[in-house]
């Protein structure tokens, strides 16, 4: 399987690990208002999401602001790209990216978001983003789940 150019392959070896180091990153900062500029920051560093997968069959339903996601790959190594119209959504991206892609789909499919009780994101989310949040997990996770059972 050749990965595309503009997917990041994930820096840590596993989901946990990478989980491990997010929440050792966001322990850096001493209030939310830096979490949020971090979050934002992570978000900006999305690799280019192409216009041509901007579709409604990769839209994520549930995000109150736009989001699309698209996997690639198979039951060894899946890789999600995906992007949003709004910055907080696109470092929330960023952190499910860097948990839930390039890993195998069985790995994709046992991990719990640990990260997001361990940093606070589930305390200092709106219910909107935290729906939203929900969805995009849920979109990875099912990618994942339907990987396995083909």
């Amino acid at each position: 399987m050749t990965v595309p150019p503009d997917v990041v392959p994930p820096a840590e070896a596993t989901a946990e690990l990478a989980q491990q180091a997010i929440a050792e990153e966001f322990g850096f900062f001493s209030d939310w208002t830096e979490r949020y500029q971090y979050l934002i920051d992570l978000g900006r560093k999305l690799p280019a999401f192409p216009d041509a997968l901007r579709t409604e069959e990769h839209k994520v339903t549930g995000c109150q602001s736009q989001v699309w996601l698209v996997g690639e790959g198979d039951a060894s190594a899946l890789h999600f790209r995906a992007i949003s119209d709004s910055s907080i959504v696109s470092g929330l991206i960023a952190l499910l990216l860097r948990v839930y892609s390039g890993r195998p789909a069985a790995e994709i499919v046992a991990t719990e978001p640990r990260f997001i009780e361990s940093i606070g994101l589930a305390k200092h989310l709106s219910p909107t983003r935290s729906n939203g949040l929900a969805a995009m997990l849920a979109t990875i996770r099912r990618h994942a789940a339907e990987t396995l059972a083909a």
